[in-house]
């Protein structure tokens, strides 16, 4: 279809002017719209995607529902006060419990196995570090998660999930996991149940502003909105280049099916650069973005060499030592981060509004993000 070669039919029913325009079909824009509707349900909302399926990391992230290990938010101390660090694991164990009430459980295949931090046996001095810490950060972050302690020592576990090269683990056991891609399509039917509408293939290149509303040119011809949402995360500086947004590319391996795979939950190790799970009884592994920084803090989806290798001989050494797992899947998604660790919730321009950069912590804090940046839109 060539660019505003738009039907009377097609205008009236699909590109007509609408309240509220959102850019990005993610958990941040789809939680976004349905909040629109649940507190104005006479609004028109429309749903603006760049791709095919929804760009980025929503569709392409591991399907974590985890909110920080213990090296995590030591690195995070660092730099950020602690009362911060207490207001943003409250904002991330809230969203995944709002992420579970929206949705279901039984629809999102939720399971809380809980999550482990692994530390290599050359890692001896971080790992008495980290669990010398254990204590101080549970009485922190005791208020954060409803007064319960959050990590403990887990270090007879490591021979029955038959590891090599791990000495200690630390264990935390109100993490779960999602499936990703059936998170999504259930949100979606949410989106549909409320009249939402999403145009997919829809790349918007210019936000400008009108005497009376705000003019999107796309790919797919011109929209207007008496107010826009940006939730493209990531991609997000890409229209407003002040936005304070690095992308970050997560590159991701799942191998073929695993007879009697022994891991259960979700692991991280390396200051959570790398993590990996069982799903359908394959093992999915990402990460490395440490490797290379610079390489990593891109738009385009893709692999190199040094990531995969990286992965590939943590797979065969670490995980799954002396099983010859065979790799079925690569794919990668780019997260959107930032010096500081709270996500953008702003109005960027007068009645334009973004909600971006979640730190790659979209499936925890998404749900909430949307929410408040809806709140916002509708003050």
């Amino acid at each position: 279809m060539e660019a505003d070669n738009f039907s009377y039919w097609e205008r009236t029913a699909f590109v007509s002017a609408a309240d509220v325009i959102i850019i990005g079909s993610g958990i941040v824009g789809l939680s976004a719209a349905l909040q629109l509707k649940t507190r104005e349900p006479n609004l028109k909302v429309l749903v603006l995607e760049r791709g095919f399926l929804p760009s980025g990391a929503s569709t392409k992230n591991a399907g974590f529902a985890c909110f920080g290990t213990v090296s995590e938010q030591l690195a995070a101390l660092k730099h950020t006060s602690e009362d911060k660090v207490v207001q943003l694991a409250n904002y991330k164990w809230r969203g995944l419990q709002r992420l579970r009430q929206n949705l279901g459980d039984a629809n999102i295949d939720y399971y809380q196995h809980g999550g482990y931090e692994l530390f290599m046996n050359e890692e001896y001095a971080i790992a008495s570090n980290a669990m010398d810490k254990i204590g101080y950060l549970n009485n922190l972050l005791k208020p954060a998660i409803d007064g319960h302690d959050i990590y403990a020592v887990s270090n007879a576990k490591i021979a029955g999930f038959g590891f090599s090269g791990v000495s200690q683990m630390i264990y935390n056991a109100f993490e779960g996991q999602i499936h990703t891609g059936k998170m999504m399509r259930a949100l979606l039917n949410k989106v549909y149940e409320q009249g939402i509408l999403i145009l997919n293939n829809c790349v918007i290149s210019a936000i400008e502003h009108a005497e009376d509303h705000i003019h999107l040119v796309s790919s797919q011809g011109s929209f207007k909105a008496d107010k826009v949402i940006l939730a493209t995360n990531a991609f997000a500086n890409q229209l407003y280049p002040g936005l304070e947004v690095t992308p970050g590319r997560g590159q991701v391996l799942v191998t073929k099916p695993i007879p009697g795979l022994k891991i259960k939950g979700t692991y991280h190790f390396n200051e959570g650069y790398y993590y990996f799970r069982n799903i359908d009884d394959r093992v999915l592994f990402g990460g490395g973005r440490n490797i290379d920084f610079n390489a990593e803090a891109t738009h385009a989806f893709g692999h190199t060499d040094a990531v995969k290798d990286k992965l590939t001989e943590y797979l065969h050494n670490v995980i799954l030592p002396g099983q010859n797992a065979e790799i079925d899947y690569w794919w990668s998604g780019i997260m959107g981060f930032g010096e500081e660790i709270n996500p953008i919730v702003k109005e960027v321009e007068p009645n334009i509004f973004c909600a971006v950069r979640c730190n790659g912590m979209g499936v925890a804090m998404g749900s909430l993000v949307g929410e408040e940046v809806a709140d916002l839109a509708l003050r």
